[in-house]
């Protein structure tokens, strides 16, 4: 800025000269600095607010991390991930211990294939998050607008998921374990069962795996996760590979992600019968449609590139 000053100060010197012409150059005044006061009395005394109550000052922060939170999730919700991470990583640095800004930022970590960074984030955040349940509002709410999932749910569903796609499935397997026991309704029962499930099959345990199966029945009350619990009821064999596959897309607005969730099923379902030829068919299927953050489309990127 000051140089910028001098050239201008410089072109209006060299303007006079050229004009013979004086001209008056204005004095610039230094900008006054912000008092060290909120306000100053009628009296002449310096005004000062007197000490916030702690809750206040708490009802602050926890209003500036929510906002963190939001801004990032709606950045992750435009596929801006790595703005998204930014925020979060800003928001990290204010509020160290905020298991909540570690649990989405994991899962944008997970978006850009970073699952080594995702696991880092959640299992710290698996440490410090309370016991207690805390609802999760939902960025995308479901028909009925109610929120299905809680914090600890999505830190330990998210955790299992990124130790999956990262191949360690016995650390997967745990994190699904644990996570089950926040699992408040038959969406998220039926989330985990169906990525334990998986877990189990690629880790050769099938009989715990058929264990998982002879829960899931044909009733369950769905609102959301209706791909899951079609992967689990094809496992089951109550539907049938192809039925998965045909997609009414005028009773599915999303579907994108029903393709890439629905069709990484179907490809775990002929690899787990030694039809890889086909798996591989399918997995190349899921990977050709543009939603390449869905967890689908992303655990097929893996397979595929184990099967090169």
């Amino acid at each position: 800025m000051k140089t910028l000053f001098s050239v201008l100060i410089a072109i209006v010197v060299l303007a006079s000269c050229q004009s013979n012409e004086t001209t008056e150059i204005p004095e610039v005044l230094p900008q006054s600095s912000e008092p060290d006061y909120e306000a100053m009395s009628l009296l002449g005394n310096a005004l000062n607010p007197p000490a916030a109550p702690a809750e206040v000052v708490k009802a602050r922060e926890d209003a500036l991390e929510e906002a963190i939170i939001w801004h990032g999730r709606r950045l992750g919700y435009m596929s801006r991930f790595r703005e998204s991470i930014a925020v979060f990583t800003e928001g990290i640095e204010d509020f160290p211990n905020s298991y909540k800004l570690l649990r989405h930022r994991g899962h944008r970590f997970v978006s850009i294939r970073k699952f080594d960074e995702a696991i880092a984030d959640f299992e710290k955040a698996r440490l410090i998050m309370p016991t207690e349940i805390e609802v999760e509002p939902d960025g995308n709410p479901n028909a009925l607008n109610i929120p299905l999932s809680n914090t600890q749910f999505n830190i330990l569903y998210h955790l299992g998921l990124a130790y999956y796609l990262k191949g360690d499935y016995q650390n997967a397997a745990s994190a699904y374990i644990k996570c089950l026991e926040y699992c408040e309704n038959d969406d998220s029962v039926i989330a985990t069962k169906d990525w334990l499930y998986m877990t189990y099959r690629r880790m050769g345990a099938d009989d715990k795996a058929a264990e998982l199966l002879e829960t899931i029945t044909a009733d369950m009350n769905i609102i959301e996760n209706d791909s899951y619990y079609n992967r689990m009821l094809m496992y089951k064999g109550l539907k049938q590979p192809e039925d998965l596959l045909n997609i009414d897309a005028s009773n599915d607005p999303d579907m994108g992600i029903s393709l890439a969730t629905q069709g990484y099923g179907v490809a775990n379902w002929y690899l787990y019968n030694g039809d890889e030829a086909k798996a591989k068919e399918i997995l190349n299927m899921v990977i050709a449609s543009p939603i390449w953050a869905a967890f689908g489309y992303i655990a097929a990127e893996v397979d595929l590139s184990k099967m090169q």
